[in-house]
């Protein structure tokens, strides 16, 4: 049958999870890192997603698609509420796995280098810091999830040399990290943005936060993004 429908532009998706979490019919989930469409049937065409997409990734469409299944959708809604019981929290970021690393050796603690830290401020909670502190001129700065820095081992050397470093968890932390950040960067110098998130949905919140900062500042400067897998690799490093 020909009905309307949600359609997701995987471009424009930043794969922030906040769609899945809208969705009461489970329709949506996150694959490979972006918002897709599961299936048909559970999709009953109200779109409450939409709204909560920041990106505008989301959109109705009218195409051949499966008549919503509301039977289907409460049998598949009873075992994932089972499931997350199981689990205390439907988030992907907080599924308890275990980590084995295979690709470098056992190194004995006689042979290790002494590790120099790389942090040139204090405080480093984004809640916590200064908007006017004197480091922040002229400064590249690092937005970080906080669990980044456990999960890639050369996380000091690599993007904390030479940068103001802000953590935060946007998972815990109450509120949303933009107004903050759009003051930082609106009222000093801020030669760059550097973005360390992980691969897990709840995680979008702090790219987003930058992204709507650095809209709302007005200011055209650089930024990037890098994720890290929970087993501390980036893929496109």
């Amino acid at each position: 049958m020909k009905r309307k429908i949600i359609a997701i532009d995987e471009e424009k998706c930043n794969g922030c999870g906040l769609c899945v979490t809208a969705c009461h019919e489970r329709a949506i989930g996150l694959v490979n890192g972006k918002a897709k469409l599961l299936r048909d049937d559970y999709c009953d065409g109200f779109g409450d997603c939409l709204p909560s997409c920041p990106t505008e990734a989301i959109f109705f469409v009218e195409r051949e698609a499966l008549e919503y299944d509301e039977k289907a959708v409460k049998k598949n809604m009873k075992i994932k509420k089972q499931k997350d019981d199981v689990l205390l929290c439907g988030c992907p970021g907080t599924n308890a796995k275990a980590i084995v690393h295979t690709s470098q050796p056992e190194v004995p603690p006689a042979e290790m280098a002494p590790v120099t830290s790389r942090l040139n401020q204090w405080p480093v909670q984004i809640k916590l810091v200064p908007v006017n502190a004197p480091y922040f001129d002229h400064a590249n700065l690092l937005v970080a999830a906080d669990c980044s820095s456990y999960a890639y081992g050369n996380f000091h050397s690599e993007f904390m040399r030479n940068k103001i470093t802000l953590i935060g968890c946007p998972k815990l932390d109450a509120g949303d990290y933009s107004e903050k950040l759009t003051a930082i960067l609106s009222e000093n110098e801020i030669k760059s943005v550097t973005v360390v998130r992980m691969e897990v949905p709840c995680c979008g919140g702090i790219e987003n936060a930058v992204k709507t900062a650095l809209q709302n500042s007005g200011k055209m400067i650089p930024w990037q993004v890098v994720t890290v897998s929970a087993a501390g690799r980036i893929p496109d490093m």
